[in-house]
């Protein structure tokens, strides 16, 4: 990286804190563009409201009307789009860097099919509540990463043996969700169906305080240990040299993502493709070596809000489930992403 994008701040009692300018600026921009976003979502819908009276409720100073739609029914969700977004942002940056493969997320590694499993599991044999299908869920989406770690482990977890591996488990657990929605009666297989495209529709506080518990939890923790993260990229035996833990690292940032993506599969559904094109599209934009945590958690929130507009806006009256728009967006750009490992000779 040259100087020129490199800044220092330096603080009484020499702490200093060095930053990459450009991917500053992209989080800047990003941020203002999934803040922006989310003010004109707020404000769609059957009863439309003006993007400056959206602030002014959010401020406070709506009247009853717009105090009910913006609060109560479409803030929450938004704000479960926003975290959702982030947090799989977040897991697919780690997953990629760990494996040092742009396709080595959780879409690709099977663990939002995992998580689909818990909740099919709940929905089909024991007709549970939502709650119930949210803890199933997460559940599902944690013993699957487990799973993982477990058969890639030998002598440690390297990339190209856990993307194999995560193959493999993802083609188990599909056939296994298909089994049960054979097994399922009509309305608990319709539900099931429903729950499987992922959607924000219907989302209300309930799905924003746990998930925001969550990550108010993981995300710190994760960025504590974005150091040794960056520096396993350089390989295992480097990383052990300049003092990183490398399995404890490996495993602790794995567990969080395995969470993260867990637990926004259980809010909103398995929404395809967000944690495998977030963090490529922010590398690009910081041209920045590393994972690139917070740009790639700023832009899964970006996306998905975005995506989320497009899915109630773009098609007429015909609404569309998040998951579809991003399954769509996502199948393209992973095409794309494959032709050119291929032309560049990595795959």
């Amino acid at each position: 990286m040259s100087t020129t994008r490199t800044r220092s701040l330096r603080a009484r009692g020499g702490l200093s804190v060095r930053f990459d300018v450009r991917a500053l600026v992209v989080v800047v921009l990003l941020l203002v563009a999934a803040l922006a976003a989310s003010v004109v979502l707020i404000g769609t819908g059957d009863f439309p409201i003006p993007a400056v009276d959206v602030l002014k409720t959010l401020a406070g100073n709506g009247n009853a009307g717009q105090e009910f739609i913006v609060n109560d029914l479409r803030l929450p969700r938004v704000l479960v789009g926003l975290l959702v977004g982030a947090s799989l942002g977040l897991g697919g940056a780690i997953f990629q860097s760990v494996s040092r493969n742009p396709l080595g997320s959780p879409d690709v590694l099977g663990l939002g099919q995992g998580a689909t499993a818990g909740a099919l599991i709940m929905i089909v044999l024991f007709s549970g509540t939502a709650n119930q299908v949210a803890l199933g869920a997460l559940v599902g989406g944690l013993v699957t990463g487990v799973a993982i770690y477990l058969l890639a482990w030998k002598r440690g977890v390297h990339g190209y043996r856990l993307v194999l591996v995560g193959i493999g488990v993802s083609a188990i657990v599909t056939a296994v969700n298909g089994y049960l929605l054979t097994k399922a009666d009509l309305v608990d297989a319709a539900r099931a169906v429903v729950w499987m495209t992922g959607s924000l529709n219907g989302r209300d506080w309930a799905q924003v305080w746990p998930l925001l518990a969550m990550c108010a939890v993981l995300v710190p923790l994760v960025l504590g240990n974005a150091r040794g993260l960056r520096m396993m990229e350089m390989g295992d035996d480097v990383s052990y040299a300049l003092g990183v833990r490398v399995e404890r690292v490996r495993l602790l940032l794995m567990l969080s993502a395995v969470l993260l993506t867990a637990g926004a599969t259980a809010a909103a559904g398995p929404v395809g493709f967000v944690a495998l094109t977030a963090p490529q599209l922010a590398r690009r934009l910081t041209r920045s070596p590393g994972p690139n945590l917070v740009p790639s958690m700023c832009m899964g929130a970006a996306l998905l809000i975005v995506a989320d507009w497009a899915s109630q806006r773009a098609f007429g009256a015909d609404q569309l489930p998040v998951g579809v728009v991003t399954g769509v967006l996502g199948g393209i750009y992973l095409l794309w992403l494959l032709v050119t490992e291929r032309k560049a000779g990595r795959i």
